[in-house]
């Protein structure tokens, strides 16, 4: 269970695909133009995650070496489909706001990279843990952005109208240039954060772990190999 658990915080926090791994970066960039959409697109590319990790991991050891790459495509092409056929089925709205950017969860590098990564060398259970942790935390960068440029660009989140009446929305942050700038802007916000914990734990944030040849005699890490040396 305790790997579990840290799967889920590796794919939230430790390996974040957005504002970490920098994965994805097409419909991140593409359809956070509000927050609703980011959700969507998000918990779409969750579901596809969790199964595609969950059937590779069972067929790990019957894929041939030789062809794992295009047997894994087939499986998550598969899901995809069912997604989009249930979304356009039942969610229409959502189906044409996100549009082309459902297909192309596919080529996506965040599933196929996780396929190839653990899946396939790893069981059903903490593949199926790592692909509902990475797609959260996908989940959670594209809520973000959507976020930030919603409330900027169009005053209101969720559709939910939250500024003053006499706002007057940057329209530029519902805009391509927009999503580069709240993308950056986040991005930095969380390595300073980072780089802040970093510096409580005595571990600064360019720390190679190299910790024989380690200059900083704070760091818990140089601390611990010195006690198990000593032993």
């Amino acid at each position: 269970m305790k790997k579990c658990f840290e799967r889920l915080i590796n794919g939230l926090v430790k390996e974040n695909p957005t504002f970490v791994l920098m994965l994805g970066m097409c419909p991140t960039l593409a359809v956070t133009t509000s927050a609703i959409n980011g959700v969507g697109m998000g918990l779409t590319t969750t579901v596809v995650l969790i199964m595609s990790n969950i059937i590779i991991s069972m067929l790990r050891k019957v894929i041939p070496d030789g062809v794992r790459i295009p047997a894994f495509i087939v499986v998550i092409a598969s899901f995809v489909t069912m997604v989009e056929l249930l979304l356009k089925a039942y969610i229409p709205s959502l189906y044409d706001a996100l549009g082309l950017y459902i297909p192309l969860i596919v080529v996506n590098c965040i599933i196929l990279g996780r396929a190839e990564s653990f899946a396939s060398k790893n069981n059903m259970i903490y593949s199926a843990f790592d692909g509902l942790g990475m797609g959260l935390g996908f989940t959670l960068g594209l809520t973000c952005i959507g976020i930030v440029r919603e409330i900027i660009g169009n005053g209101s989140v969720f559709d939910i109208a939250i500024m003053p009446e006499g706002y007057e929305p940057l329209t530029i942050f519902i805009l391509a240039p927009g999503a580069f700038l709240v993308l950056a802007f986040l991005t930095a916000l969380m390595n300073k954060l980072k780089m802040i914990k970093g510096k409580d734990t005595g571990i600064t944030g360019d720390c190679d772990r190299l910790c024989r040849n380690c200059p900083n005699t704070l760091c818990s890490g140089r601390s611990a190999q010195r006690k198990a040396e000593e032993r």
